[in-house]
């Protein structure tokens, strides 16, 4: 009786062995579907060969822009549902669509980076890589306490994104972008301007006056600490002795130096510039009092790198001006609103006939427009144009 039920047991106990031995085998051949994955990343395909040989020098360095939302992308699930909600992809009629359907526009645009920098984006690894560019498209020569101390005060959410939830019925966000451009003088545009969700002014941006032709709102004054003050001494005459003030306006930095740097870490502290060119200057007399952080935005060097990059990769890099290139304020803040709005119309910007309009819309004797050698105009107005011809955005024109 013993030695069957014994063999019995023996028999039993092998076959849970082999069991086991195969359960095992299987489970561990093949991927967990609890383990950890590895990230697939999205790149922005810019080899180095691409890169004109003088661009080196003018700081664009030959390093492909592809990796720089991937740093950045999983830095909390909570920025991650921000950047989702600016994207509003829930919009049915976003330019995103017309963007993926042309073949052109279609490998120019990336909306997947990071459009602003803010504390959670200061990474060792952001630093080493961003030190080797020089700004506007990197900090090559900044101090890292400068760019350290003024990045840990982005520490608001809001400094991530630029819109809060939209209230539009169908969840689309609609912003209007005003240049100053000559064009908008008699344009009765004003009401057309102000009825968008968000308008973008830039620079000396004049209303008093001009209401009719250019609206009252503003949302959002982008601005290099250089623009921002060249412009309240160059057209104080025509009214511009106060860049736009209220209670919802926010405020877009673009790093075109230390002092964008500076201006704006004294802006969150209220307290004046400590230090550079700028010194003893006070912020609020230009953004005013309130210094929450959720007032100021601060464009992110890789982003200005490439819209330098992919859409406005302008001739002058390769010639003596090439160290000081880089798109106008207008255009960064067009682009800016083409990766983060779902509509966008631009006004006051350069067209074709562009001579048959003064420089600035508030000029009383008309006065034509200079081209610098530090911007492109002509490259961006060909931009303008295929944008609008795609029907990506709509462009003012007369």
């Amino acid at each position: 009786m013993g030695s069957p039920r014994w063999k019995r047991l023996c028999l039993l106990v092998l076959l849970g062995l082999a069991f086991s031995l195969l359960f095992y085998g299987h489970y561990y051949g093949a991927e967990s579907p609890t383990s950890p994955r590895r990230p697939q990343q999205e790149t922005l395909q810019l080899p180095q060969a691409e890169l004109p040989q003088d661009t080196r020098s003018h700081h664009l360095v030959g390093e492909s822009a592809s990796k720089r939302g991937n740093q950045t992308k999983d830095s909390s699930k909570e920025e991650s549902a921000y950047h989702h909600k600016e994207k509003s992809s829930l919009c049915p009629r976003s330019l995103k669509s017309k963007v993926k359907n042309d073949p052109t526009f279609g490998k120019q645009f990336d909306f997947d980076g990071p459009v602003l920098m803010w504390n959670r984006h200061f990474t060792s690894e952001m630093w080493k890589k961003l030190k080797e560019r020089g700004v506007p498209y990197g900090w090559r020569g900044l101090p890292q306490a400068v760019i350290s101390s003024t990045l840990e005060l982005l520490k608001n959410a809001a400094n991530s994104r630029l819109f809060n939830e939209t209230t539009s019925p169908d969840g689309c966000v609609r912003c209007a972008v005003v240049g100053n451009g000559g064009i908008l003088n008699g344009s009765h545009q004003g009401k057309e301007i102000d009825a968008h969700d968000f308008v973008f002014r830039l620079n000396g941006a004049v209303i008093k006056g001009f209401e009719a032709d250019v609206g009252t709102k503003t949302s959002f004054y982008g601005f290099t600490v250089n623009t921002m003050k060249n412009s309240l001494i160059a057209y104080a005459e025509y009214g511009f002795t106060q860049i736009p003030q209220a209670k919802d306006i926010r405020y877009i930095f673009i790093p075109s130096d230390k002092r964008d740097y500076l201006m704006l870490k004294s802006a969150l502290l209220g307290i004046p510039v400590p230090e550079g060119y700028d010194k003893g200057d006070k912020p609020q007399k230009y953004f005013g009092s309130n210094t929450s952080a959720e007032k100021f935005k601060l464009l992110h060097p890789e982003f200005m790198y490439y819209l330098t990059e992919r859409f406005l990769k302008s001739e002058i890099i390769n010639s003596q001006f090439g160290h000081l290139y880089m798109p106008s304020t207008g255009a960064i803040m067009l682009l800016t609103a083409l990766h983060t709005c779902d509509q966008v119309s631009a006004f006051g910007f350069i067209t074709d006939n562009y001579r048959t309009f003064s420089d600035h819309y508030y000029e009383l004797e008309k006065k034509p427009l200079v081209f610098y050698a530090n911007h492109d105009m002509l490259l961006e107005a060909e931009l303008w144009k295929k944008l609008h011809q795609a029907g990506i955005m709509k462009l003012y024109q007369r």
